[in-house]
């Protein structure tokens, strides 16, 4: 997916559920599944409070998300091109919400169950 395309997604995306879009650079770091390669569908996205260098995003396949405290592995948002570039226009959504894609359906919302308490509110960095 071309820049220009995931930015005009992320608008509309933005715009369609009235939030403000929430950036996730591509120097910053995603939780992203080990076992993101297996095949299991759909893709599940959600999105906690963004701390020193990671965006909040954690990404898994499933429907299950592991508890496992080795589950998620450390990943730039620039490699998740190569990844998982369904997953790309989702990445603006603020604190909160979550998303779900499978072939031929995406889904996002606000989940109020998500714990948006800093764990160390100095480390939080502020967002625009």
């Amino acid at each position: 997916m071309r820049p220009e395309e995931i930015d005009a997604l992320r608008a509309h995306l933005a715009a369609s559920h009235g939030v403000e879009r929430c950036p996730a650079p591509e120097s910053e770091i995603v939780g992203l599944a080990r076992d993101i390669d297996s095949g299991r569908l759909p893709i599940n996205g959600v999105r906690c409070l963004p701390e020193a260098g990671t965006t909040g995003w954690y990404i898994w396949p499933g429907d299950e998300m592991s508890g496992d405290s080795e589950y998620f592995r450390p990943i730039h948002v620039s490699h998740l091109n190569e990844w998982l570039p369904e997953v790309l226009p989702f990445l603006e959504l603020p604190p909160g919400w979550r998303f779900l894609v499978a072939p031929g359906y995406s889904d996002v919302w606000m989940d109020p169950e998500v714990d948006l308490t800093p764990l160390d509110p100095a480390a939080t960095p502020a967002r625009r």
